[in-house]
């Protein structure tokens, strides 16, 4: 039964992974095709259209804060699954030799730091819409 378990939680990994991949692509190919109000402007005129809000079409702008909710959410529950995996394996070994601590710590940390990677994104994403 624990083989069965561990198979399925490949495969639903799995899938959520593509999902973020695919969502992701779609979403950069969409931002990089969008037009920047900047660029059609004229030079004399880059100085209004700045101040003035820039119209993005909103089906872009609705793809774009999908990407960046999932970038930031999928990037989380794969830190959390990090987190837990290697937290549980940290325990049992700090348990059986102490003076692992700190390595284990430096692990734990790198499992983290996927939640961080994942928010960047997402805010490189927002600000590419602003």
């Amino acid at each position: 039964m624990m083989r069965q378990k561990t198979r399925v939680a490949a495969m639903l990994a799995g899938a959520v992974v593509l999902l973020a991949a695919l969502v992701g692509a779609g979403t950069t190919l969409l931002l990089l095709m969008a037009p920047s109000a900047a660029a059609d402007a004229a030079p004399a005129a880059a100085a209004a259209a700045a101040a003035a809000s820039a119209h993005v079409d909103p089906q872009i702008l609705g793809w774009a804060f999908v990407g960046a909710a999932l970038s930031a959410g999928l990037a989380a529950l794969g830190a959390g699954y990090a987190v837990g995996r290697v937290g549980s394996a940290a325990v049992g070994a700090v348990a059986e030799k102490p003076e692992l601590f700190g390595r284990v710590l430096v692990l734990v940390g790198l499992a983290e730091g996927i939640a961080i990677y994942g928010l960047i994104v997402s805010i490189l994403i927002l600000n590419r819409i602003a």
